[in-house]
């Protein structure tokens, strides 16, 4: 599932330059120094994958806390039929509901402390930058963070959004150095691919869920295979 996490990052970034695109394009990076630009804008995409990680490990345990309890398989599946969804309905349907009210004032604090270390220009302000940019609101985010759930685990969980993160480091890096080569049709064409992605990666995990005994597609559930094992003694 790691390479949907890439895949899911690598193609959802052109979804990302257009919401973070603003951040990358103002990173105060040092245009006359190529190899401290370098260092800086690593720096920045090192705060985004720790940012990541770290929401991947918190609602990692959250589906650790759901696997303890024999929800895994379903859990998988439920989280499937949501991505799938998503894409499906129109877009008009979610917009009735402000989910992201409730948490409204702490992203506010995000934004501010975000707009103070684009002052800055040291090196922890860079590292400031990419881990707030990380906790910014976006939908992208939240479908890696589904999966993340479904990894059962607060490791598995903190991995697959690390390794979201890392798709999503060569789209944004080009959005710093080339801010007008993200335009035009070939941007508008991969935005459609995206939905069609989020679909494959959901039916993945309704067959993850499903256990039908397909070696890493559709692995037998954990007790199916210790019934079996006591078997064949």
């Amino acid at each position: 599932m790691l390479v949907s996490a890439f895949i899911l990052g690598l193609l959802g970034s052109f979804h990302c330059v257009g919401m973070c695109g603003p951040i990358a394009f103002m990173l105060p990076v040092d245009r006359s120094n190529s190899i401290k630009k370098v260092s800086q804008i690593a720096i920045y995409h090192f705060g985004r994958l720790l940012a990541y990680s770290v929401i991947g490990l918190i609602f990692g345990l959250i589906g650790k806390s759901l696997y303890i309890f024999g929800f895994q398989q379903q859990l998988s599946i439920i989280i499937g039929v949501i991505m799938i969804l998503i894409v499906v309905v129109p877009q008009q349907t979610f917009n009735k509901y402000n989910f992201s009210k409730p948490i409204f004032k702490a992203i506010s604090k995000v934004k501010n402390a975000l707009g103070a270390a684009l002052k800055k220009k040291t090196l922890d302000a860079f590292l400031s930058i990419g881990f707030l940019n990380g906790f910014l609101p976006c939908g992208l985010v939240y479908m890696a963070l589904f999966a993340a759930i479904a990894g059962g685990d607060a490791l598995n969980g903190s991995l697959y959004m690390a390794v979201f993160g890392l798709g999503t480091i060569p789209l944004m890096t080009t959005a710093i150095y080339f801010s007008h080569f993200l335009k035009g049709k070939a941007r508008q064409r991969i935005q459609k691919v995206i939905p069609v992605v989020v679909v494959i990666i959901g039916a993945l995990f309704i067959l993850r869920g499903l256990g039908l005994g397909i070696p890493y597609l559709s692995p037998a559930p954990v007790h199916d295979m210790v019934a079996n094992g006591m078997n064949c003694h």
